[in-house]
């Protein structure tokens, strides 16, 4: 099969050979099947041969518990654990590795904020929300709410899909404890003008969390100038393994916050009196850690920097200007939001309920999302019930998105 990509020096089928599920068939495989399209990397990306690889190297040599052990696997394993933290850390621009918090994915990174930071706020305070939030950047700010009293001011979206920046003046005040957005929607594949965001935030000394489980993964991130408090991120967007996210924090946060959990690795000392804790990053993890997922992640990111960041975002933009311009042409296709050049491409076809496209773009061997993508109130926003998302990812080409195309013409003439 033939796969292109819309930049001439970048060696898709190279990169394609290096994700094995790619090659799988799907439905009736004895007969041939039909060749699978994977178009639900947003949701979750793909693992290539250098992750599988790494964790499976790991389990049959390596393997141990890290941090407690003076034997030589506690030691290998440990230092490749603390690799992946620094290689995350350099990733993602981080001054000091240690200020990397690993946690299970971004939601559980959203929640010890939410949890530990916000232990200092108090009823009548504020945190500003988006309307173009992911639910996990929501609900633990609602549950703060109910617990503390703290009020949560939403920014609207405006009919591209983008935040209204602009109303963070009004929304701001002396009670303002947090700006809580994120950088790219999930749901819409919108780009939120962090530099404007994070420029308000340090002009009014309110700290701001950015949720970049997708901006980390389609722009380049550099932690030393975006000015923001808290950056989060997954690693199964970025290639890795399921059950591992992190936490960025500044210093002086994760140095005043409390724990977020207990038990062993984050202490200093216990007696059956009392208890001192470690300094972050021990501070907040707490029991055995996701070793395996960490180092996987660690490799994962070593792969993307191998093939090389800026090929990838350029790759994966070009590739989703063209499925927008494709998807245009189609007949019956309403695209959502007007910023697609992010990975992610948002729309509906005629009538037809979101989940029976998906369902009939699968016998065709196309994976795609469809519903709300946990982002009920954008959905809300533009009087739908869901929608069709095709979310794009490093090994994508121009022939999933004419595959995509064809399987959609298909499906409407089903449904007509």
């Amino acid at each position: 099969m033939m796969h292109t990509s819309p930049l001439n020096d970048y060696d898709l089928p190279k990169i394609r050979a290096q994700f094995p599920i790619l090659s799988r068939k799907l439905h009736n495989e004895r007969n041939g099947g039909v060749d699978l399209v994977y178009l639900d990397n947003a949701a979750s990306a793909q693992k290539p041969l250098a992750v599988l690889e790494r964790i499976d190297h790991l389990y049959r040599h390596d393997y141990a518990n890290v941090h407690r052990g003076l034997h030589s696997l506690s030691e290998a394993a440990t230092d490749a654990y603390e690799h992946a933290r620094q290689t995350l850390a350099d990733f993602l621009g981080a001054p000091r590795a240690q200020d990397i918090i690993w946690t299970r994915n971004g939601s559980e990174a959203i929640n010890l904020v939410a949890s530990s930071f916000g232990e200092r706020m108090h009823s009548g305070d504020n945190v500003i929300i988006s309307g173009a939030e992911h639910h996990s950047n929501i609900v633990p700010w609602q549950i703060l709410s109910e617990r503390r009293g703290v009020e949560i001011r939403p920014i609207p979206i405006d009919d591209d899909g983008h935040i209204e920046l602009d109303q963070l003046e009004s929304l701001c005040d002396q009670k303002t404890r947090l700006i809580a957005i994120t950088h790219i929607s999930n749901a819409l594949g919108m780009r939120t003008d962090i530099e404007t965001a994070t420029a308000f935030a340090q002009s009014r000394k309110v700290p701001i969390l950015i949720d970049g489980c997708q901006g980390a993964v389609h722009e380049d991130v550099n932690l030393k100038d975006m000015g923001c408090d808290f950056y989060i991120i997954t690693g199964h967007k970025l290639y890795g393994p399921s059950g591992i996210g992190a936490l960025w924090a500044k210093q002086e946060h994760l140095e005043s916050m409390p724990p977020y959990q207990s038990g062993g690795e984050m202490i200093r000392s216990v007696s059956l009196t009392g208890s001192t804790f470690a300094p972050p990053p021990a501070k907040f993890e707490a029991g055995t850690p996701p070793i395996a997922q960490a180092i996987g992640l660690g490799a994962a990111l070593d792969y993307i920097n191998a093939v090389g960041r800026k090929n990838i975002h350029a790759h994966e933009r070009a590739l989703t200007v063209y499925a927008a311009k494709k998807l245009r042409e189609l007949e019956g296709i309403r695209l959502i939001g007007r910023d697609h050049s992010h990975g992610i491409v948002s729309f509906c076809l005629d009538d037809i309920h979101p989940h029976d496209v998906a369902t009939f773009l699968d016998h065709q061997g196309v994976a795609i999302r469809a519903g709300h993508h946990c982002a009920e109130p954008v959905m809300q926003r533009f009087g739908l019930p869901g929608t069709v998302r095709a979310s794009l990812a490093m090994y994508n080409s121009q022939q999933d998105i004419d595959t995509l195309i064809v399987a959609l013409t298909e499906t409407r003439k089903f449904f007509a």
